[in-house]
């Protein structure tokens, strides 16, 4: 079986990166993973990635693939499963049946966000479904109304957020008060008018087309006087749980109050030779974004590329040779 220097898991932001720098590192590198572009695929319109002012995500990590195709950097249609250690290098073994030796390893396999689980709405993710208010709040700039769910600080913040942009806000929690957003930003909250906040109220269906996306949202209880709202957007904050079953089967250390993979400044975990990039990790703390995925998984490469370079653990491998960089 060969042995890379870098296996890669994901096709996200911070795998993407993380392959144009090893890439440049001259590693043998391989990217595995079977969900194109991550969160940043399917986000829709992004306005906050520096030097594109208005990107479609999917376009944007496009771009980021095409950067890596360029260095010819393969990439492997598959999922990681399970990984351990064997000897001075992981065996990874992939969702289709492969393994996969490599001297070193990167986890960039993101979050799992939580889901209303109704009908049309993956469908219409990037078509008025959102799970990002700090991504696509601007879009809303003008718009008549939007809805956020959820009953933590992100749902909290986004209806602040969101509305700075929209007319009206609707926030919908299931139960009777918040109790886990910080008592400041219910402060700001009630300060903001033009968020209406809907009690013991769930969203129970989404109503569009095809066509239009996403158009009104039934809810479980009337608000003045009607179960269908008129909203242009509506942005599913209930949280996001961390992708660690792979990290717990290699001992990896978990933050403790967030269950993110722990990283240092440098990306490195626990586990010598394996580091973690993107919204996995506890690096950036609560801001998940492209901008920072991408960062991290750069500095998870340039450890990557130190480590395999001091331990010379290969035959076959490109010699490794600094590159010229920004």
């Amino acid at each position: 079986m060969k042995t890379y220097d870098l296996l890669i898991a994901g096709r996200g932001a911070a795998a993407y990166a993380a392959g144009l720098y090893a890439g440049r590192y001259r590693l043998d590198t391989v990217l595995v993973g079977d969900s194109f572009g991550g969160e940043t695929a399917i986000g829709g319109v992004i306005e906050n990635y520096p030097g594109q002012p208005e990107i479609d995500g999917f376009d944007l990590m496009m771009k980021f693939r095409e950067q890596v195709e360029k260095l010819e950097v393969p990439a492997i249609d598959a999922n990681l499963s399970h990984l351990r250690r064997e000897g001075d290098a992981f065996t990874a073994e992939l969702t289709d049946g492969q393994k996969v030796r490599a001297r070193s390893v990167i986890l960039a396999i993101g979050r799992e966000r939580r889901k209303l689980n109704l009908p049309h709405e993956v469908e219409w993710m990037g078509k008025g479904v959102s799970y990002c208010s700090t991504c696509d709040a601007p879009l809303y700039r003008g718009k008549d109304a939007a809805a956020v769910v959820g009953g933590g600080s992100a749902a909290v913040e986004g209806a602040i957020l969101i509305a700075k942009y929209a007319r009206t806000v609707y926030l919908i929690y299931r139960r009777e008060k918040f109790t886990r957003p910080e008592p400041v930003l219910i402060q700001i909250l009630e300060q903001t008018p033009n968020v209406k906040v809907l009690y013991t109220t769930e969203v129970k269906e989404l109503i569009g087309s095809e066509a239009s996306g996403l158009t009104h949202i039934r809810i479980s209880k009337p608000f003045g006087g009607q179960d269908v709202l008129k909203v242009d957007g509506l942005f599913v904050e209930a949280g996001a749980d961390p992708r660690v079953e792979v990290a717990k089967e290699l001992g990896m250390e978990l933050n403790g109050q967030t269950g993110e993979v722990h990283v240092d400044r440098l990306m490195c975990t626990n586990v010598r030779g394996v580091y973690a990039a993107g919204d996995l990790t506890d690096s950036s703390g609560p801001l998940k974004q492209t901008v920072t995925a991408a960062a991290q998984g750069a500095i998870a490469a340039l450890s990557a590329y130190q480590y395999v370079s001091e331990h010379k653990a290969g035959h076959g491998a490109k010699e490794a040779k600094q590159p010229a960089h920004a």
